[in-house]
This record gives C-alpha cells, sequence and structure tokens, in this order.
C-alpha cells in the first residue's frame, strides 16, 4: 500500500509558513514530504517563491520526516554541479533521507538568465547528461566532464553523505517516462496513470518507486473551494505544453479566462466530503503507486491538517 506524504507549495507559501505546514504533516501523521523549486509562481495571486535549498534546510531542523525536490530543474537556471552541492547538504541534513526529484523544466523558471529555451528533445538530453554529472559529483570524488551540454572541472563535494542522493525522475508523457526508466532511482508523475507506471516498471525500473502527487482544496464551504482553486491554480488545467513554454506569470494570467468553475469542479477534489479525498488518492494506490503527496491549496492549512488527520489517513489503506 502506498505511503501517503504533504506536498509543500513554494508557489502559495513564505518559508515560516512552509516550516509551520511541515511541523502539522509530521503532527497528521503524514510520513514524508515533497517541496516544490520554483523562481516565480504560476501566477501572482500565488505570490510567493522563496529558494528552496535555504527552506529544506529550516524543515529539516523542525521535523524528521524525509524530503524530496518535486522537482528541481538542474539544466538551465542552476548547473547540475551547483543541485548536486545543495542537494547532498540537504541529504547530510536530513541524515541521508532526501531525495531529488528532478525534471526538464518550465521556461517560467528556467529562462530568467536570458538563456533560449530548448526544445522537449534537447531538454531531456540535458537532464540525462546533467544526471551523469550529479552522481559522479555524489561520490565525492573529484570530477572533470567535457560533454554536449556541461563542464565540471576539478570539482569535489567534500559533504557528501554515505549513501549516493537518490534521483528520482519527472515525466508526463512516454520519452520523459522511458528516460525515468532508463536512469531513474524513482518515477515521479501527477496523474494516477497505470500505462505509465507499467512503461516505468517494464522499461528498466522494475520494483523502484513510483511517487504521484495531487492538489485537493479542503473547506466546508465547495463552491468557495471550487473558486479557491480558479483562483489560484487554474494553471494545472491548461492543455499541452503550456505549462513548459510560456515565460513569465503574467501570461499564465492570460489564459486563466479559458478555465471555467466547472472545469475546476469536475478535475478537482474539493470540499470536506472524506469519500471524495479518498477516492482521489486510492486511484493512485490501484494504478501501481508506492507514494501519494497531498498539497492543499488555498489559506486553510490548519483545517485541512485536522481533516486528514481524523477522516482521511485513518481509512486508507496502509
Amino acid at each position: 500500500m502506498p505511503e501517503y506524504g504533504y506536498f509543500l507549495s513554494c508557489e502559495e507559501f513564505g518559508p515560516a509558513e512552509l516550516v509551520e505546514q511541515a511541523r502539522m504533516a509530521e503532527q497528521a501523521g503524514f510520513r514524508s514530504l515533497w517541496i516544490s523549486d520554483h523562481y516565480h509562481p504560476w501566477n501572482d495571486a500565488q505570490g510567493e517563491s522563496p529558494f528552496v535549498w535555504s527552506v529544506i534546510g529550516a524543515v529539516s531542523e523542525a521535523v524528521s520526516l524525509p524530503v524530496e525536490t518535486a522537482v528541481t530543474c538542474p539544466t538551465v537556471r542552476m548547473h547540475p554541479a551547483v543541485v548536486a552541492q545543495a542537494a547532498a547538504t540537504c541529504a547530510v541534513m536530513t541524515d541521508g533521507t532526501f531525495r531529488l526529484g528532478v525534471g526538464s523544466g518550465e521556461a517560467l523558471n528556467e529562462h530568467i538568465l536570458g538563456d533560449a529555451w530548448p526544445p522537449a528533445h534537447v531538454r531531456l538530453e540535458m537532464l540525462e547528461e546533467a544526471v551523469q554529472v550529479m552522481r559522479k559529483l555524489f561520490t565525492g570524488e573529484e570530477v572533470n566532464h567535457e560533454g554536449v551540454h556541461y563542464s565540471v572541472e576539478n570539482a569535489r563535494l567534500y559533504t557528501v553523505p554515505e549513501e549516493p542522493v537518490p534521483i528520482d525522475i519527472s515525466g508526463f508523457g512516454p520519452k520523459a517516462t522511458s528516460l525515468a526508466a532508463r536512469i531513474g532511482d524513482g518515477f515521479i508523475t501527477m496523474t494516477p496513470e497505470q500505462p505509465l507506471v507499467e512503461q516505468f516498471r517494464e522499461g528498466g525500473g522494475g520494483s523502484k518507486p513510483v511517487s504521484g502527487g495531487v492538489k485537493v482544496c479542503y473547506g466546508p464551504d465547495r463552491d468557495e473551494a471550487v473558486r479557491t482553486v480558479r483562483r489560484l491554480w487554474a494553471n494545472q488545467l491548461l492543455p499541452g505544453e503550456i505549462g513548459q513554454i510560456l515565460p513569465s506569470p503574467s501570461h499564465f494570467e492570460q489564459l486563466e479566462p479559458l478555465i471555467t468553475e466547472e472545469m475546476v469542479k469536475e478535475s478537482s477534489v474539493c470540499g470536506d466530503d472524506p469519500d471524495e479525498h479518498i477516492a482521489a488518492l486510492t486511484a493512485f494506490a490501484d494504478a501501481g503507486f508506492d507514494r501519494v503527496l497531498v498539497s492543499q491549496i488555498g489559506p486553510d492549512q490548519r483545517g485541512f491538517f485536522d481533516f486528514y488527520r481524523t477522516k482521511v489517513l485513518p481509512r486508507l489503506p496502509g
């Protein structure tokens, strides 16, 4: 049965709030944490975007739960040698329980230094090479690397955990899933699609962990929860590659009128019906996921944790 964790949203909350949510998650019975890694939020209504590596340091002192980035792009905005140092330090601070979730990224966060935003197939090539570089550095040995996309010269990490940091690969389609199966220590995706899980396992992933995330909006007024989701996270209902290629929060805001409240009602878990929340989580279990991480949209975090502690988590198989 899956392990259930909580997904901290750096797009919606500042550092102190995220640390407090980590505490509440541990007290409620969640067993692990994800934390997003963004330079920008998706829209101005979300309103935050702290530096994730600083927040993880604070979280590691506040709770004992394992932490994973969901996900870091180690290819454009930050060189993989720098990401490797950050991840290794986080692993030491969390007693070796940190996992590095990585993906091919979005222009929203990665184009800020003026670099060209590559097409998808090039981004996957860059991601594969970045993982190679980071794994070499996690050994604690001196690394020299001259690749297609990255150069590393006389680099050595002196602060490293006893075991190399596991690297989980994020994927939402067949090509990224194939890469995850081939090079990942685990697989991350955001929908309970059994075919992707099967592709990962049959393509080389075997019994490595598959993790999924789901956003919900708990609240006693379902209509108000729907409005909250539309206001803060309409972007998650945009189709295709839009999420990977738009360069700024204002561009996402321009598309928000396309997302109606009816669309949110049909696709999102909103309100205070325990059965609806349980069904969303068990869909991941039924699809073969090993971990499911839940994120509460909006300000009622304490109400969410009380609700899950008393009415949802006790009823989940596990």
